[in-house]
């Protein structure tokens, strides 16, 4: 997400990577450890430290006149960069969740991580042919009831591992900013009914 969002400011890919790698030592050092949650979401917060650190470049290689005028516009939550910056951080919260899932089952697919996969690989199969498909994968034979119920159940954890994913970068606990921000990452249908409602 940082360097996409990086190249599409800059259009250099020299420099979007040297800022890139500025960036992720910032990271690692823990420059961004003390950010205060009650100034908003953790994702705008690193957005605004990129601006910001395009904008240093861009002034130390004497293009002052123009730069604050380019940035602002790029800022904007309909400019090209911040649309694909949202769905960039969308891949990597989904990223993130499957990896959560995989570490689960000791770092390696297994029965649930499968089911969940070839659910989203073939929305429209019956119970039996997903069935058939997760005892090809696990190497033992599964029953199309046992196959819903390791497919429920892997639904409740990557669900809980979404949720978690989300809250992390959120400046609020509360059920409402969770429903904006997982609406805003288009992630909101796929754990709808393991929320509360916002107004609970």
């Amino acid at each position: 997400a940082i360097r996409r969002y990086l190249g599409g400011i800059v259009r250099d890919d020299e420099e979007a990577n040297e800022l890139s790698q500025d960036v992720m030592l910032r990271l690692m050092r823990g420059d961004f450890a003390g950010a205060d949650p009650g100034r908003g979401r953790f994702r705008d917060l690193l957005k605004t430290a990129l601006r910001n650190m395009v904008r240093t470049s861009w002034q130390k290689s004497g293009r002052r006149k123009t730069v604050d005028a380019e940035l602002d516009l790029i800022g904007r939550e309909d400019s090209a960069q911040d649309v694909e910056w949202t769905v960039q951080w969308r891949k990597a919260v989904l990223d993130n969740t499957w990896n959560r899932l995989l570490a689960e089952e000791g770092g390696k697919p297994g029965p649930a991580y499968h089911a969940l996969k070839l659910r989203t690989e073939f929305p429209d199969a019956s119970s039996e042919e997903l069935a058939e498909r997760l005892s090809q994968k696990t190497g033992t034979a599964i029953r199309p009831d046992n196959g819903r119920q390791i497919l429920k159940r892997a639904r409740n954890r990557f669900a809980g591992h979404l949720l978690d994913e989300v809250r992390a970068g959120l400046e609020s606990e509360s059920e409402e900013r969770l429903h904006e921000e997982l609406a805003a990452l288009g992630l909101l249908e796929l754990v709808r009914d393991y929320l509360p409602d916002a107004d609970d």
